[in-house]
């Protein structure tokens, strides 16, 4: 038998009871597919789930206000992927009435869609004969060919490109691509690949040259850097204050609470005059009601250690200048703020 053989079959018998499977409708694997890039299966099942419940199809989502979205994204970071989602969809639903190019070529032409999203649309939804090609699939195929190139060069994801448009069924290449990616979700994982159970282990040349744990190779990391974020938690006539990030950083278009980033950890007693600065404030206007312990969040290549300032302010003083807008508290949970302060909010309160 061929590999796509091997795997179509292993896959119809062994694969996951998963909501976006079983479905050819492109905007249902258009969205499983982005929740699905940084999230594990696990999360993404939820968000997909609530997903479509608040926004069904594309039209739904076009129409809807960007902040909506956001806050139903809440929780899965990288939210670009959801600002692109939605500015796509109102560009489908506004020049193709709602249908997606059928095409890998047209696909690639939307914002946010990549080549490895465009061959998974266009292959599961349209039939296209299109290799996809994920970091489950560059671990599958370089174990399975003993590719030594590191997987994060142009060289050796060429090579993989190619090796996966060989062993591609044409007849079904969505069965095909979602075989490869489980089998690397489930069975070629990471760190202890469960060969004994891999329908491929007869024709694996790692298993065979033992060289599994070896592959696939990449270039060093990325540095991770330590950001010091300190947040004010203002309470003020029962309102607080909220401010929504910008572009050029993370998080871009969540609130936030004012926020003062410096460049190491500050300490306990620096945060009066601190405080002083940034708010320009008079003498008896505010008072630190408590200050948290440091939390820390980590991205992808960022460590930000975080605390929180709780804050009371007299009078009617406007902070606008500084921190945004104020909001009453009872309306917080509105907002899509990052999932660092939701939590945070969630257990101290204000």
């Amino acid at each position: 038998m061929e590999i796509h053989e091997i795997l179509g079959a292993w896959y119809e018998k062994e694969k996951r009871d998963l909501p976006w499977r079983n479905t050819s409708n492109p905007y249902r694997i258009w969205l499983s597919e982005v929740i699905l890039q940084q999230t594990r299966v696990a999360q993404g099942t939820e968000y997909y789930l609530r997903f479509l419940e608040k926004f069904p199809d594309i039209f739904s989502l076009a129409e809807a206000n960007t902040n909506d979205v956001l806050k139903i994204w809440q929780g899965l970071g990288y939210y670009s992927r959801a600002r692109n989602l939605h500015e796509t969809a109102r560009y489908l639903a506004s020049h193709r009435n709602g249908e997606f190019p059928g095409s890998h070529a047209g696909l690639l032409k939307l914002k946010g869609i990549g080549d490895y999203t465009a061959a998974a649309i266009s292959s599961i939804a349209f039939k296209e004969a299109q290799a996809a090609v994920d970091g489950n699939v560059k671990r599958v195929i370089s174990r399975l060919f003993s590719v030594r190139e590191a997987i994060n060069s142009p060289e050796g994801l060429r090579t993989i490109n190619a090796l996966a448009r060989e062993i591609l069924d044409p007849e079904n290449p969505g069965r095909h691509n979602q075989a490869v990616m489980e089998l690397g979700a489930c069975i070629c994982l990471p760190k202890k690949p469960r060969c004994i159970n891999c329908p491929l282990n007869a024709v694996c040349m790692a298993l065979k040259e033992n060289t599994a744990g070896e592959l696939p190779l990449k270039y060093g990391k990325v540095k991770v850097r330590n950001r010091f974020f300190t947040y004010l938690i203002i309470r003020q006539n029962e309102k607080t204050w909220l401010k929504q990030r910008g572009a050029g950083d993370i998080w871009q278009g969540l609130f936030e609470f004012p926020l003062i980033e410096t460049q190491s950890q500050c300490k306990i007693n620096d945060y009066p005059s601190l405080l002083s600065e940034h708010l320009k404030t008079k003498d008896g206007e505010m008072q630190i009601i408590r200050v948290s312990d440091p939390v820390i969040h980590k991205l992808s290549h960022q460590n930000l250690i975080c605390s929180f300032i709780h804050i009371s302010f007299s009078g009617d003083t406007n902070l606008a200048h500084i921190a945004g807008n104020a909001i009453s508290i009872s309306e917080f949970d509105a907002f899509p703020v990052p999932k660092l302060i939701e939590r945070y909010i969630s257990v101290s309160g204000f």
